[in-house]
């Protein structure tokens, strides 16, 4: 019998919900965990007394020593199916370590053709037995159903969840519908304010506070830096995707996680568009049709001051620019909140790892997920940019230390902000384009936000209604 969290019944809270998985999980696993090494004790007490009764006390040396035989070698295909890891990374987080700890193991990387989906790969002749994504991708393998429950290889293997940060190991479990571990967390992408202080400089006002502040402080200081000077136009900040960087501060969805009602009418959602609604209308923000400035504004034609954004998205290309010998000036704050939520960053960015249901070496992979989650491991992560899915602050203070352009930046200003669990609902990438749209609708044709967010939740009701028989 597969065990199932009790959140059926009507009227239990979300935030009931994530207390109550994790707690029953954690119970089920250290119940399960006790009873094994319990058997795992008497085996080896029995095992003793068996040597002590009827082994001789010294070996003949006409015995020869028995020795076990070599692991057949094992190659597992691993299959990035969502966010990135470069060949370096690949080879760096998993195919070294994998290979030292298990000689008889390979890893060997499955590349898709460019346009190949994940049901493609999945059906190929070339099955993969590990499948990295994120927690965008997740629903995605979920309803191809090719995910095999870990719990368990957890077991069976000794693997302790409560290594895992509480926030990573309750985001994925979220996924799960009646309790199974289908991945496990690898790394977390977290978000901070990234800004360049040549601009600060230029126009005098004082760097960003190594504290967290409020969207609206943040505002206000983006208004001293949008201007024009020489020629240019400068840009204090651009909400990176507005509605999306903002409700992963208070961690809501434009759909219920529970019942898929659509939530855009909540307090939280309205704050969140009255504050994208600021933003555009700071004078100079909105240049003709272009209201959203990228990363190439930040790093290329640098006329933006600060960029909200997840690690991944910057580390790498400003750290290809200081290589280029043209370093950006720049450094790193806390991700800004709510006045109502300040000590919360932004919603959890789960990059996590499954083992296929129809991989032949299921015990092989899951030794290399757990090897990956070790001490030694993980800290080769956090040395190389990547925030380690284990709880152990320890690691968290090496955090980029083998990555130059991280040498004297405020990396301590990452971690003062805790991230929100994430639970949403499956479908939510098929309707989060209504938010988008009413964003733009804020911006460009000036929609004040009641009528931009009526006019969002009936597009997504209308939608609704196909999904419910196409995604049932």
């Amino acid at each position: 019998m597969r065990f199932q969290f009790p959140y059926e019944e009507r009227g239990i809270t979300h935030e009931k919900k994530i207390k109550d998985n994790r707690a029953n999980y954690g119970t089920y696993i250290r119940i399960r965990f006790i009873g094994l090494r319990e058997r795992i004790r008497q085996r080896s007490v029995i095992h003793c007394r068996g040597k002590a009764t009827d082994q001789p006390s010294e070996t003949k040396a006409s015995e020869a020593p028995v020795t076990e035989a070599a692991p057949e070698p094992v190659t597992l295909k691993f299959y990035v199916g969502g966010g990135t890891l470069t060949d370096t990374e690949f080879k760096l987080f998993f195919e070294e370590p994998t290979k030292e700890k298990f000689p008889h193991i390979t890893l060997e990387k499955i590349v898709p053709a460019d346009g190949v989906k994940p049901a493609e790969v999945l059906t190929s002749n070339d099955v993969p037995d590990i499948i990295y994504q994120t927690s965008g991708s997740y629903y995605t393998f979920q309803e191809l159903g090719v995910f095999a429950d870990l719990t368990p290889l957890a077991e069976k293997h000794g693997f302790d969840t409560e290594r895992l940060k509480p926030v990573l190991l309750d985001s994925v479990l979220n996924f799960s519908k009646e309790g199974e571990l289908f991945t496990l967390p690898f790394s977390s992408n977290v978000a901070a304010l990234f800004y360049n202080k040549d601009i600060f400089d230029k126009f005098g006002v004082a760097y960003l506070p190594d504290e967290q502040i409020t969207w609206d402080a943040l505002l206000d200081i983006s208004q001293k830096l949008t201007r024009s000077d020489g020629g240019v136009n400068y840009v204090g900040t651009d909400l990176n995707n507005g509605p999306a960087t903002l409700q992963g501060s208070y961690g809501i969805f434009a759909l219920d996680p529970e019942s898929g009602e659509p939530t855009l009418q909540s307090e939280q959602w309205r704050r969140v568009f009255e504050t994208v609604q600021k933003n555009a209308q700071l004078p100079g923000f909105v240049q003709g049709e272009q209201y959203q400035y990228d990363r190439d504004s930040f790093i290329v034609d640098q006329n933006l001051a600060i960029r909200p954004t997840l690690l991944a998205n910057l580390i790498g290309p400003l750290e290809e620019l200081r290589a280029q010998g043209k370093p950006l000036n720049w450094d790193l704050a806390p991700i800004p909140n709510f006045e109502d939520n300040l000590g919360q960053g932004k919603v959890a960015n789960v990059h996590s790892v499954s083992i296929s249901s129809v991989s032949k070496h299921k015990d092989e992979a899951f030794q290399v997920l757990a090897h990956i989650l070790s001490d030694d491991v993980q800290r080769i992560l956090s040395r190389n940019g990547r925030v380690p899915a284990i709880d152990n602050p320890e690691l968290e203070k090496e955090f980029g230390a083998d990555i130059e352009v991280l040498k004297g930046k405020k990396i301590e200003n990452i971690f003062k902000t805790t991230p929100p669990v994430l639970d949403q609902h499956r479908l939510e990438g098929d309707i989060s384009k209504h938010v988008t749209q009413a964003f733009a609708d804020i911006a460009l044709k000036g929609t004040d936000v009641n009528t931009a967010i009526r006019a969002a939740e009936e597009a997504i009701r209308k939608d609704l209604e196909t999904l419910k028989i196409t995604k049932p």
